[in-house]
């Protein structure tokens, strides 16, 4: 099967903390907030830095699956159908809406449809889904796969002198 994805970005646990108390800077300016509305799995983390950072208390979820599990290499080819596990009330008037990242903006449109008054926050975003997130860090290009830190561990690597040609 041929991957969509020619280029990786690793994120550690140190960046994606620097990046969620960046965008936690970056929002602060544009509340006030009710809450913090997560789309899981990815919105989990950040959405607990954010809460911190922002001293919000209100947290909710948004439980979406739209990848399917990953190949040998970690990396997941496309997404697949969406399949909304849990909603929320409301049209996310004072809500923000957090995710780790928007991709193809799939889920971003389906979710942004949901909650149409809630501010929609990404650490990253990818072209062909930055039009619908109103505040993010960091753009990648669409053909990276970013690996966050809860997807990896330690491990050794073989030297490049030491690998085979």
């Amino acid at each position: 099967m041929t991957h969509p994805y020619h280029m990786d970005f690793p994120v550690s646990w140190e960046e994606l903390h620097r990046n969620a108390r960046a965008l936690s800077l970056r929002l602060l300016d544009k509340g006030p907030w009710k809450g913090i509305i997560a789309i899981t799995r990815g919105g989990l983390v950040p959405a607990a830095i954010l809460a911190r950072e922002m001293d919000i208390r209100l947290i909710d979820t948004v439980c979406v699956t739209s990848y399917g599990k990953s190949d040998d290499a970690g990396t997941e080819a496309s997404q697949g159908e969406l399949n909304v596990l849990k909603s929320v009330e409301g049209d996310g008037e004072g809500m923000l809406l957090v995710d780790d990242l928007v991709d193809t903006g799939k889920t971003a449109k389906y979710v942004r449809e949901m909650l149409p008054k809630a501010h929609f926050a990404t650490l990253y975003a990818k072209p062909a889904g930055k039009p619908l997130v109103d505040t993010f860090i960091t753009e990648v290009s669409q053909d990276t796969w970013i690996r966050f830190p809860w997807d990896m561990a330690y491990t050794f690597v073989t030297p490049l002198a030491d690998r085979e040609k």
